[in-house]
């Protein structure tokens, strides 16, 4: 069974809520932001394809410019930043039957650069790990729960992070763009009032951009139709592999609700907050930000057309 594509108007739970001081609608037409490969060496798409070409032995890409690099930090020891608002694994993203993740190592590549691994600092100065995507030079899409904890029983420690450092294309202990911190960030009422799962993304914005042209991911609205018969792609740093590392899985689209997008492609706890896209007409095109998981299925929340009006009006350049 298929839904049509609606949602709760923007100003109802999608209304946007920022810790910096600042009726259903059926989809007609695909609504489409475009994206940008930045300064090139592009993964390319192949005709028709569905997938990404990736391999498990792949090396690694090119050298991009000589840059001073941070200090690179260390993740070993953290958790997933989901832990925080509801509880230790297995319950959300899960590895579903056997381990088909290939780890990313040409990460200097688009469009693995303009993922990033995330350093969360929450308000109690816990810190915890995730991901994020570039939708705009200065401008990442996460998971609500990456920017805004809820219900973590511990004292001081729920509502905004404090800080997110952002490693567009770590590898291991490479940061070949280095680092930026943000304390700017976005969610909406239905997560940060309410703590609702179908409403869980939100924003980070950079106080400037890299100095290299990373580039950012296009996204966009498409019917049930469209996105049943396409396969989705979410690539991210999980937690159960060497922290810092990106690693990436595909499946076709399992199912979908006005407010969610299903997929067994597999994931674990840190990768919340990736980009879930699908390769449409030789471009690739998020269409969920991936924040939980099951036992049959891992799932993200849908962009849908309050949450494409959000993130087009969260974007920074």
């Amino acid at each position: 069974m298929t839904h049509p594509v609606a949602s709760q108007p923007t100003i109802g739970l999608h209304t946007p809520i920022t810790n910096v001081p600042p009726s259903e609608t059926t989809v007609a037409a695909p609504q489409l932001s475009p994206g940008s490969s930045g300064f090139g060496d592009e993964v390319e798409v192949a005709a028709g394809a569905a997938v990404e070409s990736v391999q498990a032995d792949e090396s690694e890409g090119f050298e991009a410019a000589e840059i001073v690099e941070p200090v690179v930090p260390d993740l070993s020891t953290l958790e997933d930043i989901g832990v925080a608002s509801f509880g230790p694994p297995p319950q959300f993203e899960a590895v579903i039957g056997t381990d088909e993740r290939i780890r990313i190592k040409t990460t200097k590549q688009y469009p693995w650069r303009v993922i990033a691994s995330l350093l969360i600092t929450a308000a109690d100065n816990s810190q915890w790990i995730g991901t994020g995507w570039f939708i705009s030079p200065r401008t990442l899409v996460t998971a609500g729960h990456c920017v805004y904890i809820k219900h973590s029983g511990v004292p001081g420690r729920d509502g905004w992070v404090k800080k997110i450092q952002v490693m567009p294309g770590r590898n291991g202990s490479d940061l070949p763009f280095g680092g930026l911190s943000a304390t700017e960030f976005w969610t909406v009422k239905g997560w940060g009032d309410q703590g609702l799962e179908n409403y869980d993304y939100g924003a980070i914005i950079l106080p400037a951009a890299f100095p290299q042209d990373l580039g950012f991911f296009s996204f966009g609205v498409f019917e049930d139709a469209r996105l049943l018969a396409s396969v989705v792609n979410v690539a991210g740093y999980p937690g159960d592999k060497p922290k810092g590392t990106l690693w990436y899985d595909n499946r076709k689209t399992g199912s979908v609700t006005a407010d969610k997008v299903f997929y067994a492609a597999d994931t674990a706890g840190g990768q919340s907050g990736t980009v879930a896209y699908i390769l449409a007409d030789g471009k690739r095109v998020g269409v969920a930000i991936h924040a939980y998981g099951g036992t049959t299925a891992n799932s993200g929340t849908r962009i849908s057309t309050p949450v494409y009006t959000n993130l087009e009006s969260w974007k920074r350049t």
